[in-house]
């Protein structure tokens, strides 16, 4: 039989990936990735503020710079034979875009304001717009409220819009419609933005915009012009109708067609979050949790609607019928920071480097300089011997996602002593991290989800075996590591198959062309012991700090 290829392509914080994949097999023909070149400056953000902005240029040059990159790579007759492509994005990351479905921050006049360019997902701006949601969602008839796990969350589609449209008038009254970036990015590949037009990703929507069956799509008028009115107009000018990912968004446009050397035949999917489209590249089944590891994380389950449709765990970041297979219920958890805190961390211990004796060090020197400082940190840190009276850390940095979204929280180090060194910091951090993870398996188990196996992808668990066995232990479960690098990018590539008509459905797509795993973290029994009294001291940490059960 001919082989068959189809294109990945997975939109991350800093970077898009391209991966061009065997439908067949799942070979893994060629891999680019494109990082965002202003993100990457520092532009548009501001940490102190939790303003984080990306600009749609990023990710229109990336992609072509990706794309092209990846197609160079591969031979003629693989171009020629590539049939699909699906993308998947953070969320939520959603856009302000004119009638035409070009963000408002491609315009001369708004192409220097933040306010006009994509709001990612981890931006916290709009955190009493969260609160103000979720205070009318409580007296309101029907709680919107519900199937994202009872709380709302400044990182999600309504309390961003809501923020900007009070904050910059300019903006408000341009903006005809908000899209999120994985349906702007899969529209533009087909050259339909037309915001009324677009398949409108049910992921995105379940999860981050209150989008339900049951209320029969989005929240009603009524409810959001009691936020503002302005937000009841715009309600007319978003969608009624979501898609899951094995729908197809068109066919790409004759000018990417031709940009990139491939067919006008080319079919493009309906997008996804990425988390999501990750799930489904380490082939997630019935009551697997997925852990996407990355500058945060994202806690993938699926359960069949029949036994689970009707309950509401409380806490989480939603459920919502198909987001990540379709005809399944797709749960999504998470924390805020992962890799973001030990990030914070190496960038404290580099600052005589980097700011007292620049000098000393090249630029390249710099750039790899924090790289350099978490390895060791990591080796130090597994010196560490584990005891019951080790320093405990809270891990909500960037706010606490899961469980109980408040993103207000801040990050506490306890039991600080002379003796408390750079390796037993981290140490600390690393262990917050895993309790964190363990207070969202708790949650699930608690509501009534089992949760029967961990799996773990993206670049903290292929980098760190010390966070991955130190989360082993935490947890007191064998987690399993995914073979691919791009795991995301390959979940993606699954459903671009099943849109190309070339597997039934998204199963047999995952049988046909998984990576596999690569290794198991098994617990180790003397420390899950001492982690068995530490974690219960991480509990009272937080409820004495912030009087909020986890």
């Amino acid at each position: 039989m001919q082989s068959t290829y189809v294109i990945g392509l997975d939109f991350g914080t800093d970077s898009v990936r391209a991966l061009v994949v065997d439908a067949l097999t799942g070979e893994e023909m060629g891999m680019a990735v494109s990082p965002f070149a202003r993100w990457a400056a520092g532009l548009y953000c501001s940490a102190a503020k939790a303003q984080f902005r990306q600009h749609p240029l990023d990710y229109l040059e990336s992609m072509e710079r990706g794309l092209r990159a990846v197609l160079t790579s591969v031979s003629q007759q693989v171009r020629d034979n590539i049939v699909g492509i699906s993308v998947d994005a953070t969320g939520s990351t959603p856009v302000a875009v004119d009638e035409y479905g070009t963000p408002l921050s491609l315009l001369p006049e708004f192409s220097d304001n933040p306010n006009a360019m994509f709001i990612l997902w981890k931006d916290h701006t709009a955190n009493a717009e969260a609160a103000e949601i979720n205070e009318l969602a409580k007296r309101w008839e029907t709680d919107f409220t519900q199937y994202v796990g009872g709380s709302y969350s400044s990182e999600w589609f309504w309390s961003k819009i809501l923020h900007i449209i009070r904050k910059d008038n300019a903006v408000s009254q341009r903006a005809f419609s908000w899209v999120e970036q994985c349906d702007w990015l899969s529209a533009v590949l087909t050259g339909n933005t037309n915001p009324l037009e677009i398949k409108r990703s049910r992921c995105a929507a379940g999860h981050k915009a209150m989008w339900h069956q049951d209320f029969g799509g989005l929240p009603t008028a009524n409810f959001l012009q009691q936020l503002d009115g302005r937000l009841a107009q715009l309600r007319n000018r978003l969608y009624q109708d979501t898609y899951t990912a094995d729908h197809g968004m068109g066919k790409i446009s004759l000018q990417w067609a031709e940009k990139l050397g491939l067919s006008p035949a080319v079919k493009v999917g309906v997008g996804a979050i990425d988390a999501h489209m990750g799930a489904v590249g380490a082939c997630i089944a019935p009551y697997s949790l997925v852990k996407v590891m990355g500058t945060s994380t994202c806690d993938m389950l699926v359960a069949p609607t029949d036994k689970h449709g009707g309950q509401f765990v409380r806490g989480i970041c939603g459920q919502v019928n198909g987001s990540i297979i379709p005809d399944m219920l797709g749960f999504e958890a998470g924390q805020s920071a992962f890799g973001d805190l030990y990030q914070w961390f190496a960038n404290l211990l580099s600052f005589p480097l980097t700011n007292i004796y620049p000098e000393k060090l090249s630029a390249e020197e710099q750039n790899g300089l924090s790289g350099r400082i978490l390895s060791e940190l990591n080796k130090e840190a597994a010196l560490v011997p584990l005891t019951v009276d080790d320093e405990i850390a809270l891990d909500w940095i960037n706010g606490r996602r899961t469980p109980d979204v408040d993103l207000n929280l801040t990050a506490v180090l306890s039991g600080l002593h002379l003796g408390s060194s750079p390796a037993r910091i981290f140490k600390a951090l690393v262990e917050a991290t895993a309790y964190g993870s363990r207070a969202i398996i708790e949650r699930f188990e608690k509501e009534g989800i089992p949760v029967q196996e961990v799996i773990a992808l993206g670049g903290i668990s292929k980098k760190s075996p010390y966070v991955m066995q130190t989360l082993a232990n935490v947890l007191n479960r064998p987690i399993k590591t995914v073979r691919s690098e791009q795991a995301c990018a390959l979940g993606a590539a699954m459903y671009a198959a099943v849109v190309s008509g070339i597997h039934a459905d998204i199963s047999s797509a995952q049988r046909a062309m998984s990576s596999g795993f690569e290794q198991t973290y098994l617990p180790e029994q003397d420390k899950v012991a001492i982690y068995e009294t530490l974690y219960p001291r991480y509990l009272i940490l937080g409820d004495k700090f912030y009087s909020h059960k986890l």
